[in-house]
């Protein structure tokens, strides 16, 4: 049976076991999903040890989620990576080849699209988005926005150099696709936008996502990429707003469904996991 994990450190509270083992069984798929806390500078380590063990019990190390703070060192351990995990400098998901090499990729953007347009019934094509952050998480989603088809996508972040080498590094794929492309200090945001994506941590803190008000169009879409009593206080801020508010946890599924068909070439049924583990969340909540 082939072997996957995500790693992390923290790890105990990801809920990606029990996503990957719900699509292994409405897929058919013989697989085994676990997690593995990772000390701090040991990632690469972590990674050889967990395909020996694999052959040790004569199974195969197919290939592993990772999350944060790991996410730069397995762009750095991956010998080959897709164009959007090279474009955010950053890998979310491994895997391990036949002949021992690693091939590295980030499913974080492509996870937020479709569950943006799938989920949430909302085409991103010739909309303005907003995009708040310009750290890992910004930089894992920018790419697969530009790729949707949006007219005009502004990066705001606190420093605003920050968000303007964010733009820089995606500058070559905003002009194939057409898109405007702008760096905007947090503080300063200026235009109306239909949607817009947290990135932060403020929400961690309790606060508010700080731009100014009046920057979502009527009904607009507010995203955060946290979910859980972690989103709540963006959430609360979008209402506010008048904006239609969404938390993290698509992004989340549709990300993993996306590592999945990856590893197995198999695209699990994502809508319908979503919809049992929203249950769950809620149940908990």
């Amino acid at each position: 049976m082939d072997r996957y994990c995500v790693m992390g450190n923290p790890v105990e509270h990801s809920r990606s076991p029990w996503i990957h083992a719900r699509f292994a069984e409405l897929t058919s798929q013989p697989m085994d999903y676990g997690r593995r806390l990772v000390p701090l500078g040991g990632f690469a380590e972590a990674v050889a040890a967990f395909r020996e063990e694999a052959a040790a019990q004569g199974g195969r190390a197919g290939g592993c989620n990772v999350t944060v703070p790991f996410k730069f060192d397995a762009a750095a351990l991956a010998d080959r990576s897709s164009e959007r995990a090279g474009l955010a400098q950053a890998v979310n998901t491994l895997r391990f080849e036949a002949d021992g090499s690693v091939y590295g990729d980030n499913t974080d953007g492509v996870g937020l699209v479709n569950d943006i347009e799938r989920n949430a019934g909302r085409p991103l094509a010739g909309a303005e988005l907003l995009l708040v952050g310009a750290g890992g998480a910004a930089a894992g989603v920018l790419g697969p926005l530009l790729h949707a088809g949006v007219r005009r996508l502004v990066v705001a972040n606190r420093t605003r150099g920050k968000a303007v080498a964010l733009v820089q590094r995606h500058a070559a794929p905003a002009r194939a696709q057409g898109v405007v492309l702008e760096a905007q200090p947090l503080d300063g945001v200026s235009g109306r936008f239909d949607v817009l994506v947290n990135g932060t941590a403020a929400s961690l803190a309790g606060d508010a996502v700080p731009v100014p008000a009046g920057v979502l169009r009527e009904g607009a879409l507010a995203v955060d990429m946290m979910y859980g009593s972690a989103a709540a206080g963006f959430l609360a801020w979008a209402r506010a707003q008048g904006a239609e508010p969404r938390d993290g946890l698509g992004m989340l599924v549709e990300q993993a469904a996306e590592s999945f068909t990856l590893w197995r070439g198999v695209a699990p049924p994502a809508a319908e996991v979503l919809a049992e583990l929203r249950r769950i969340v809620d149940t908990k909540a």
